[in-house]
């Protein structure tokens, strides 16, 4: 069973086993460097739908009918399905997974969301709720750019900071028993609010959060960066990243080579200009995860990773009066399976 060690850190003895998972992306992404380890790339932005909204539920919806397929499992065989977007109240998950018959736990962490809902499915299969849950996000640029920013016919000018939202899914389906990468601990982290007001800047708001959380993981468990393959954070960008390690520094933490960040890994940005300080959305940290760190688990090319995605905590009424961006970061730590 699942216990607390320290004061924000829970180890799960049972290990819940990450049985399947799929990444489904949009044509930038198929020009990214992880472009060829997608499940799916389609470089249609209306994926085959009639608006921008529907093709990011329909990718969402898509990515997890793949993880079921390659588990050989079936919609019905799910106990619950942990799902969550950028958009407003979370209708991309909602309609993507409305006609499965299984229950829904609809979540928003922003760019975070991905970890939250690994962390939520493994602690629910660990803790005998359920045999077999799915965790699964998606974003997509056209519709966050609706909803965040201006609409894309007004072609407003990026700042440097800027990041480009993903347009990309994934989904993974976690179990009991099995053979894959298995969820070792969880630590979800607390809001860190350091008054940054710049929307256009989310590295810079959501920098302090992953530092805060990675420092009670490493409190709690008694051990140091050193410990780990990598330590992926998503999505900082490039801005959020630096900021990050002069965190850390401050209190004798160092990253060395083992940190990589979603943003960065999921496109490249001397070609990719377009994306300025790196990716983000749900689907960037979700796609990278399903696409890349999971697989270099399963062909034990690393051994153990941190996994812990970040978000910024806003929304366009918030920005319009004038509050700050608080930020989260939910760290998982997986480990190879036999």
């Amino acid at each position: 069973m699942a216990r607390r060690t320290g004061k924000h850190t829970i180890l799960l003895d049972t290990m819940p086993v990450v049985l399947s998972w799929a990444a489904v992306g949009g044509k930038l992404e198929g020009e990214g460097p992880l472009g060829g380890q997608f499940d799916e790339i389609n470089e249609d932005s209306y994926y085959g739908e009639k608006t921008w909204e529907k093709a990011e539920s329909a990718m969402q919806k898509q990515a997890l009918t793949l993880a079921l397929k390659k588990a050989g499992l079936k919609g019905e065989d799910l106990q619950f399905i942990f799902a969550g977007d950028l958009l407003n109240q979370s209708l991309s998950a909602t309609f993507a997974h409305r006609d499965w018959g299984v229950p829904f736990v609809g979540l928003y962490g922003a760019c975070s969301t991905m970890s939250e809902s690994l962390a939520l499915a493994a602690l629910f299969v660990e803790a005998g709720y359920a045999r077999l849950c799915a965790a699964a996000t998606s974003s997509h640029f056209c519709t966050a750019e609706r909803q965040f920013r201006f609409p894309l016919e007004y072609g407003g000018q990026r700042t440097p900071s800027a990041q480009w939202t993903a347009t990309a899914s994934g989904a993974a389906v976690l179990g009991a028993q099995g053979r894959g990468p298995r969820v070792k601990a969880v630590t979800l982290g607390a809001i860190v609010d350091m008054g940054t007001t710049d929307a256009n800047n989310m590295g810079a708001a959501m920098a302090p959060s992953a530092a805060d959380t990675l420092k009670k993981f490493l409190e709690d468990t008694g051990t140091t960066t050193a410990d780990y393959d990598m330590i992926v954070t998503g999505d900082l960008g490039q801005v959020g990243s630096a900021l990050l390690g002069e965190l850390l520094a401050k209190d004798g933490i160092s990253l060395e080579s083992r940190h990589n960040d979603c943003g960065l890994l999921l496109y490249d940005r001397e070609k990719q200009t377009q994306v300025e300080s790196g990716g983000s959305g749900c689907g960037c940290s979700a796609s990278v995860l399903c696409s890349y760190l999971l697989p270099a688990l399963q062909n034990k090319e690393v051994k153990d990773i941190l996994f812990m995605a970040t978000g910024a905590l806003m929304s366009t009424t918030s920005s319009q009066q004038g509050e700050s961006i608080p930020g989260v970061c939910h760290l998982v730590h997986l480990t190879g399976g036999a």
